[in-house]
């Protein structure tokens, strides 16, 4: 009788004076976006390499203010007859061999070889030549840092310029489909088909000779604008065909056919329904090829169809310092610590931004 009782004077009364007796408990809706901004922001080895991919990029962009104010140089200036001061000694930036009298033994002494450039100085010049020079007499540390601005600059170039159009024709051959989507994907087949380096060289190579002239299109050769539009285009497809795969999937979603019901234009839905859904996947490609850019520009470079002398890149760097790279290791060095430094911060951090816009990630909730 006692629990009759007791559940007969449970009532929705009671229930609501209970309910009211309890903490307020806030319930808040957050974003994807939120959430994976949460996710990445306790992934301290990502933030790490964000933060030395951005180092990089600062110290390349600060290449003409170091230059002017410290080195006092041009990355294309040539010192083949200039002596630097070195710890208050006159040393010739490059050595002029022959032989000399020493003014204590009145000996005939050899000065050593001629055209030998100049060591790293490591500051002691007062900027000047911190990691010695090339065999045109240039600052290696001045050209280092142009290098780098001219490799960032085709590399995030060519990156923007290759998912724009992967993103444009995976959205066309997804959404509409038929003949369309035939003819996207046959030319992404095409050039999967080719070896990158290789058919980037052919084309590089072709490009860099005359230039490109071609309608309201007229390049120089020379121009940073030919290594940044051949490494997008032999790329295009490396990213074009997984988001066609991922617009396929969408594109039978109920989502989609709400829209198209409610009289949505192609492109509206394209790029207000389809597009939002494989935002994250397209910042990641974004983010990981431009790595994969800049071993490619260095490679072009290398080997002579990227960036054209003397306007200094990694990979021109690399090719100039190889004949050297016994008795000058640091002309060979440099660059290639460069490289590495960039390309691993980039992997490190893309790696981490696909984990955290990965929606079936755990997410530790924060009262």
């Amino acid at each position: 009788m006692a629990t009759q009782q007791q559940a007969t004077d449970f009532t929705l009364d009671t229930a609501s004076e209970l309910a009211a007796e309890e903490h307020e408990v806030s319930i808040v809706g957050r974003s994807p976006w939120y959430l994976a901004w949460r996710r990445l922001r306790r992934n301290k080895v990502a933030l790490g390499a964000l933060l030395l991919f951005f180092l990089v990029v600062a110290a390349c962009a600060l290449a003409p203010v170091f230059a002017e104010r410290v080195a006092k140089t041009g990355p294309n200036e040539n010192h083949i007859t200039d002596v630097v001061m070195v710890d208050g000694k006159p040393v010739d930036v490059l050595s002029k061999g022959g032989t000399y009298t020493d003014p204590e033994t009145g000996e005939l002494k050899l000065r050593g070889a001629a055209g030998v450039p100049i060591g790293p100085t490591w500051w002691n010049a007062g900027g000047k030549f911190v990691l010695g020079a090339d065999t045109n007499g240039r600052d290696v540390a001045v050209r280092l840092l142009y290098g780098g601005n001219n490799s960032l600059k085709i590399g995030i170039g060519s990156a923007l310029l290759c998912t724009l159009m992967a993103l444009v024709l995976a959205l066309l051959a997804g959404y509409y489909g038929g003949w369309l989507d035939w003819g996207i994907t046959r030319f992404f087949d095409v050039m999967a088909a080719f070896p990158v380096i290789l058919l980037a060289i052919a084309l590089g190579a072709a490009l860099s000779i005359n230039g490109f002239h071609q309608g309201p299109i007229d390049l120089e050769s020379g121009s940073l604008w030919i290594p940044t539009l051949v490494i997008s285009f032999v790329l295009v497809a490396y990213v074009g065909r997984p988001l066609r795969g991922q617009i396929l999937s969408l594109r039978e979603k109920e989502f989609v056919e709400a829209a198209v019901a409610q009289g949505g234009s192609p492109w509206r839905i394209m790029f207000s329904e389809l597009l939002p859904n494989i935002a994250s996947s397209v910042l990641v490609f974004f983010t990981l090829i431009i790595a994969n850019n800049i071993l490619v520009e260095a490679a072009l470079s290398f080997l002579g169809a990227g960036v054209q002398p003397p306007n200094p890149s990694w990979g021109t760097l690399i090719s100039e310092g190889q004949l050297r790279i016994r008795t000058a290791p640091w002309l060979t060095l440099g660059p290639g610590v460069a490289i590495v430094l960039t390309v691993v911060a980039l992997n490190v951090f893309g790696d981490g931004l696909r984990d955290a816009l990965d929606p079936r990630a755990k997410v530790r909730m924060e009262h």
